[in-house]
């Protein structure tokens, strides 16, 4: 399962060639040539990863920075700077701002696909295999496997998707409706109750043995994978 990144761009034929060949590596890609709208895509939708050109409409790739990164349901995103500003000034403010990388135009895209895998290995390890693992918890991706400190698990469907999720992203703080469009899509209909009976159901799979309950309830939040591997004690959904 490739991750989705986040492209802001104005440049139309950077964008396109970006996007030919991020979708070649089989990476998932969203466009903006805006910056407030590559904001308001990044917190109602956060992606995997942003690529962010510094210098856009309307706002600056800059202050994008710094507003994910103060916003609790974006800080942790990784976002890599396109710019064709080279001073080792403008490099360091980036970074300094929050950026996880920072690549200078002209770029190729060779290096660009080189520099996403580093930096989602780095900030995600989650997302770097096809087996995803925490906590004495194993998912392999390809087979459907989960085993939980030596013993296989059996999900469903829908539960499988949804630890897969909770898996790509550790202590990450989900909202129902966040979960409906991560496991169920976009254009399915489904009772935000729903995914409290399937957390329930995850949950009973997972706690076997006594075994600790890593899905936390954060009240008039969500859920997420807590991610301390020593969690003690149970949430109810």
């Amino acid at each position: 399962m490739k991750p989705r990144i986040l492209l802001v761009e104005d440049d139309i034929n950077l964008t396109e060639l970006v996007r030919y060949n991020l979708e070649r590596e089989g990476f998932e890609i969203a466009l903006s040539a805006d910056g407030e709208e590559g904001l308001m895509m990044a917190m109602e939708q956060p992606p995997d990863l942003i690529l962010l050109d510094w210098m856009l409409p309307n706002l600056s790739g800059i202050e994008i920075c710094r507003r994910l990164r103060r916003n609790g349901d974006t800080a942790n995103i990784p976002i890599i700077m396109l710019t064709a500003r080279t001073e080792e000034g403008d490099r360091v403010r980036g970074l300094e701002i929050g950026a996880d990388d920072y690549i200078t135009k002209p770029f190729s895209p060779r290096e660009l696909i080189a520099r996403i895998n580093a930096v989602l290995r780095r900030v995600r390890p989650g997302l770097s295999g096809k087996i995803l693992t925490h906590a004495g918890i194993s998912l392999d991706s390809t087979t459907h496997k989960v085993v939980r400190d030596g013993t296989q698990i059996h999900l469903g469907p829908t539960e499988f998707r949804m630890l897969r999720h909770f898996l790509e992203n550790p202590g990450r703080v989900f909202s129902r409706e966040q979960l409906l469009d991560a496991v169920w899509g976009h254009d399915v209909y489904v009772e935000l109750r729903t995914v409290d009976v399937h957390i329930r159901r995850l949950r009973k799979a997972l706690n076997i043995n006594d075994s600790a309950d890593i899905i936390r309830t954060v009240r008039s939040a969500g859920y997420s994978l807590d991610p301390e591997s020593s969690m003690a004690g149970s949430a109810s959904a």
